[in-house]
């Protein structure tokens, strides 16, 4: 797997590792915000995510947006049924409503800017949104940034 061998170059460093919900492991239908229970899982990604879970370094955390702050609690059902394995305090579920409705992309790069850093972390962000992987990139130079398709073979 392309994602893991990738991940083996960093094994002696702690990598807190953030994947996005919609288009990464949850089918994204444009224009369709509500009705998250409904979102088909897309399980082979799932599955790629899981492994990496269980790697010694890596502490795996969901970052996404939700644009009122009820979806959180539907994100959070969803990641319960299909996602369990990721630890409920890693679920980073920002909302655009209690944010005055900043862009998605603004609302993750400063949530990512905002980790202390030391010289033993690294951050990664897997992302299918290139909005968001550049201003996540504009703002936190030292974040590593991969498409989703990192995530297929």
């Amino acid at each position: 797997m392309y994602i893991k061998e990738f991940l083996k170059k960093y094994k002696t460093k702690n990598i807190k590792l953030f994947v996005d919900m919609d288009g990464v492991i949850a089918d994204y239908d444009f224009g369709i915000p509500k009705d998250y229970d409904k979102k088909r899982p897309l399980y082979d990604n799932i599955k790629k995510i899981e492994d990496i879970s269980k790697m010694e370094n890596i502490e795996l955390y969901i970052l996404s947006v939700t644009r009122m702050t009820n979806g959180i609690e539907e994100k959070n059902t969803w990641l319960d049924k299909y996602v369990s394995f990721i630890k409920k305090e890693n679920r980073i579920i920002l909302s655009r409503e209690e944010n005055n409705f900043i862009e998605s992309s603004i609302l993750k790069a400063q949530y990512l800017k905002n980790i202390e850093r030391n010289n033993n972390l690294i951050i990664i962000v897997i992302d299918d949104d290139p909005k968001v992987l550049k201003e996540i990139n504009n703002q936190n130079k030292d974040a590593i940034l991969l498409k989703d398709t990192a995530l297929v073979d």
